[in-house]
């Protein structure tokens, strides 16, 4: 039973409200402060109490031994019944024997005979005489006798009783003003994080990223309001992923259309292969390959742009020289009317990374760099080994057209193509492309004008 309990008590503190718990642990650490001052308040007090009252005992005790120095044992003063009376004193022998014939009226225990013996030392002890409390104080008299001096006590008992009331009194309010405060800094602390839910769930509900949780004005920063801007940002980041994926839809139904408008129309054309002739046939053919293979090459650049990150396998280093001269190599196989010029420095350029993704990147730089350059016109590629403080860098320049002011921003986003663009073939992928693989390899791809006409493009790592 008390099992099941304890199980019930973790559920609730992992799942109960947040504010709800809030409340009682504050509700808790100020009642037990309470509680704990008062505790200490009523002890200090009845010690307080009960020092005067022992205080007043020593005093009668030795004006008692003064009045009647080495008296026999018996009552020596006996009217401590009444409140305003002075106190009652006894002498107390070490043997019983000795004794007087009628009991005095205080008592006599074996830690009295201890003292008068002087095997004990004097203490303090609460008894009840003549049905009232009292204090009672025994200590040493004479060689073989006790004194014991006793004073009521109903005025330390009515003082301890009237500020036990009091405390008492003061701890339940402490601990009601302790729920109230607890209430309130539930309540207070966590009204940014109920905006921030509420934020969240009507964001998860009208799946709408535009909305933002209200923030303080400046100079009330806290914890809460650093979580509710970080969830802010968040939500921008958010925001702009979600246009960027609809962008990228739009624009890849776009792109596509017009490759698959022109790969239904050849299908349809040879499907009626039996009227066409054999040159038509032939051309019919080829340009169906042509076009499968550009929209294969869409789709597959698109697959790679919608993850928005580029894959983790091995990295290793790699010897930008060696990785630029193959890669100029086989552009000159795809580009025979275009001259590449390669300058490598002699010393080995050494980077991390993928020499895979790292051929796709510079393959998209010269192919970009021939499509725009004139025919007979070289495309310039240079790599220059990194100097203290900077690493390797490398350029692709070409001496065609170059880059308008105004399509200079969007050279590297996705299907953006400028004007002189359009009537070339490519799907205005290759530099966005670029430009993540280049990232992913914590390198910068930038686009600019070159002197004297063209456009250059830099890679620094």
């Amino acid at each position: 039973m008390s099992g099941g309990r304890r199980r019930l008590g973790r559920v609730w503190r992992r799942r109960g409200p947040l504010r709800t718990r809030l409340a009682l642990s504050v509700t808790a650490a100020v009642a037990l402060v309470a509680v704990g001052v008062c505790a200490a308040a009523f002890l200090v007090v009845r010690s307080a109490l009960y020092e005067q009252l022992d205080l007043s005992l020593t005093q009668s005790a030795r004006l008692a031994a003064q009045r009647n120095p080495g008296d026999a044992p018996g009552t020596l003063a006996g009217e401590c019944r009444f409140l305003a009376a002075p106190a009652c004193a006894e002498v107390v022998a070490a043997d019983p024997a000795k004794d007087p014939g009628t009991p005095g009226l205080l008592p006599v225990d074996p830690a009295a005979r201890e003292v008068a013996a002087g095997r004990k030392a004097p203490y303090y002890t609460n008894i009840t005489v003549a049905g009232y409390p009292a204090r009672m104080l025994t200590t040493d008299y004479a060689k073989g006798r006790a004194l014991q001096v006793a004073l009521r006590a109903d005025t330390v008992e009515d003082g301890i009783t009237e500020a036990a009331q009091w405390l008492v009194l003061t701890a339940v309010i402490g601990v009601l003003l302790a729920a109230v405060l607890g209430y309130w800094v539930s309540r207070t602390g966590l009204a940014p994080v109920a905006r921030l839910t509420a934020t969240a769930e009507r964001i998860a509900a009208t799946r709408d990223a535009r909305h933002r949780i209200e923030l303080p004005p400046p100079g009330r920063e806290d914890e809460i309001t650093r979580l509710a801007t970080s969830f802010n940002t968040m939500l921008g980041e958010l925001e702009q992923s979600i246009a960027a994926q609809r962008q990228l839809v739009a624009d890849a139904s776009h792109e596509l259309r017009t490759p698959l408008t022109a790969l239904r129309t050849n299908a349809e054309l040879l499907a009626r292969a039996d009227r066409l002739t054999p040159d038509q046939r032939e051309r019919a053919s080829a340009a169906l390959g042509r076009q499968l293979r550009e929209v294969t090459g869409l789709v597959n650049d698109l697959i790679e742009l919608a993850r928005d990150e580029e894959p983790q396998p091995l990295v290793e280093q790699v010897r930008l020289g060696a990785l630029v001269e193959h890669c100029a190599q086989a552009a000159r196989t795809h580009w025979p009317a275009v001259p590449f010029h390669v300058r490598v420095p002699a010393e080995p350029v050494v980077v991390p990374g993928v020499p895979a993704r790292l051929s796709r990147l510079l393959g998209n730089l010269l192919d970009n760099a021939a499509k725009f350059g004139p025919d007979g016109l070289p495309v310039e590629v240079e790599l220059v080994a990194g100097v203290p403080g900077r690493g390797p860098e490398l350029t692709v320049r070409d001496h065609g057209p170059g880059i308008s002011p105004e399509d200079l921003p969007h050279v590297f986003d996705r299907f953006y193509r400028a004007g002189a663009a359009r009537a070339l073939p490519g799907s205005g992928l290759g530099l966005a492309m670029a430009r993540q693989i280049a990232r992913a390899h914590s390198a910068e791809l930038t686009a600019e004008a070159a002197p004297g006409g063209g456009a250059r493009f830099r890679l620094a790592f």
